[in-house]
């Protein structure tokens, strides 16, 4: 085996390579390693054109989701006349060697009204297509060289093969599958302790550590807390294993991708509750989906399947009865409590304690440590606006306030810093004004991962840019943006170095507001004006409204 890798390995070296995504990654593992068995790589196009349609393979099998390679105009029409091409993950290792046996541009929009049901594209699955992934598929079946590495938990990361072993060993006959991309809290545990009493069964907790839905808790802290609710299980009733999967959130039809999975990690049975899979609400506030349109839709194909659905409906809890019950099954007269995700956050983000009713205190613990109150965790503070509006100022006073309230440390990225000291090679075209907008956000997210304060002042005229930015940094702390909306006329008033005069003479070229535009933020957290007050009274103003939204705890 290890001599055939090694000639694979020399092979992959005279073929262009593709540097995987983590979706990639994802699929590539589960391709390997038979979670998503029958496929062999990924899908032709004829394979991709049925399973859009008909939820079904070219040669008729079910399958209900795209797993499909993207890749950009330039690497397509690179690869146009070659035969294969080498996967690698983002340090460089080559993986495999894909086989390629066809390139071709999808309608991504007919994918997204097929598989998903929408166009919206506040469906994760849906923004992926239409502004994230590239625009052109590759097809064609792999040969596998090396897994892709995990340094994490390797304890609880298994196989197919491997699981079904255990499951033999253990002489479990009838083992149910648990689905989750969240932390378990005492209503999953009576609904699956439930689960087990009426099927004989046992149970395997496979939650999703692949790509899930933006804003859920990371994967590391819901290990930890996966491990911790194990302990409440009777011993050798339940087994716990990670799932490397990219959810899609695609609801009824990645329900029934779920169920392919766990039939081929050797489970009987899947839990299936309320909204299995979905996103939530779309922008007109209404769900993407009922809420047990998942259930439906896999009652209806489990016998081809061959795996059974355990329906489940949402549980809450009823001091009454000091217990859990299904909604339906309160009664009238009864009072019951619930926490949404929404509320966790909240009650996370305000430093107040998670009801014992709700988790078990281990891992209420390990929610809190993971996720202290707003006013200890990291922060960036993004200015944005004109050059000439008051954005260096305000933050700079803005540093001096906070380095007196004096709870975290502050590092200061304004415009003129970062050129000087870490983008002093680039221009100011927009694709030089984008780099050093990444570069700035980089170094942001960093100092807020590491719970400092970081205080942004640069122009940062691309909304695009910005959006990145905050995508990035608000997976590691708070995220505040500032819209500093001072007129240009004002703006102009005030350039002391000429630059205005300089660019409307045409000497200065692609100068913001003048020969290059602006571009308004739309989602800014705090607008001001700088031209009506001082400095002092507008830094007063931005410190207040930044203590008011929990950043900073207020004087006693």
């Amino acid at each position: 085996m290890e001599q055939n890798n090694l000639k694979l390995k020399a092979e992959a070296n005279n073929y262009p390579s593709l540097q995987l995504s983590d979706r990639h990654l994802c699929d590539l593992e589960l391709i390997f390693n038979g979670g998503f068995d029958p496929l062999i790589g990924f899908m032709s196009q004829n394979d991709y054109d049925s399973v859009v349609s008909d939820m079904r393979l070219s040669d008729g099998s079910l399958w209900p989701m795209p797993i499909t390679l993207d890749v950009d105009d330039k690497f397509a029409f690179k690869i146009s006349n070659t035969p294969k091409i080498a996967l690698r993950d983002k340090e460089g290792f080559i993986l495999a060697i894909l086989k390629i046996e066809d390139i071709w541009k999808p309608n991504l929009e007919f994918e997204a009204q097929s598989v998903f049901g929408t166009l919206d594209t506040k469906h994760p699955g849906v923004h992926y297509l239409l502004n994230t992934s590239n625009k052109n598929y590759i097809g064609g079946k792999i040969e596998k060289i090396s897994t892709p590495r995990h340094y994490d938990f390797k304890d609880l990361r298994h196989t197919p093969d491997e699981l079904k072993s255990i499951f033999k060993k253990n002489k479990w006959d009838k083992v149910i599958a648990f689905q989750t991309r969240n932390p378990i809290h005492k209503a999953h545990f009576e609904l699956t302790t439930k689960a087990m009493k009426e099927l004989n069964a046992n149970l395997l907790i496979h939650p999703v550590v692949g790509m899930t839905k933006p804003g859920d808790v990371n994967h590391f802290t819901r290990a930890r807390c996966y491990k911790h609710i194990m302990k409440e299980y009777p011993k050798n009733s339940a087994f716990l294993s990670l799932l490397p999967l990219a959810m899609r959130m695609g609801g009824p039809r990645e329900t029934l991708l779920h169920a392919k999975i766990r039939k081929n990690y050797g489970c009987t049975h899947l839990i299936v509750g309320r909204d299995h899979a979905g996103p939530g609400l779309d922008s007109n506030n209404k769900p993407f989906y009922e809420p047990y349109e998942a259930q439906d839709i896999l009652k209806s194909y489990q016998d081809e399947l061959g795996i059974e659905m355990v329906p489940f409906k949402f549980m809450v809890f009823v001091p009454q009865s000091d217990a859990f019950k299904a909604i339906d099954d309160v009664n009238q007269d009864e009072e019951y409590k619930t926490l949404s995700g929404t509320e966790l956050r909240q009650l996370l983000d305000k430093g107040k304690g998670i009801p014992e009713w709700f988790t078990f205190k281990s891992v209420a613990h390990e929610l809190e440590r993971s996720n202290p109150p707003l006013a200890r965790r990291g922060l960036t503070i993004f200015f944005t606006g004109l050059s000439g509006s008051g954005k260096s100022t305000l933050a700079n006073g803005l540093v001096t306030r906070f380095l007196e309230e004096g709870s975290r440390s502050v590092t200061l990225l304004d415009g003129d810093i970062v050129r000087t000291n870490l983008s002093s090679e680039l221009g100011f075209s927009k694709e030089h004004r984008s780099i050093n907008i990444k570069r700035i956000g980089y170094v942001a997210s960093e100092i807020t991962k590491n719970g400092g304060i970081a205080i942004c002042a640069p122009i940062a005229p691309y909304e695009q840019d910005r959006k990145i930015n905050r995508k990035i940094i608000s997976k590691e702390g708070g995220y505040i943006e500032i819209f500093v909306n001072t007129p240009l006329e004002k703006c102009e008033e005030r350039d002391s170095k000429g630059l205005y005069v300089l660019a409307r003479e045409g000497k200065i070229k692609e100068f913001t507001g003048i020969s290059d535009p602006y571009e308004e933020p739309m989602d800014a957290e705090i607008v001001i004006n700088s031209s009506g007050k001082s400095p002092d009274i507008l830094v007063n103003e931005i410190y207040e409204k930044i203590v008011n939204m929990g950043f900073i705890e207020e004087d006693k």
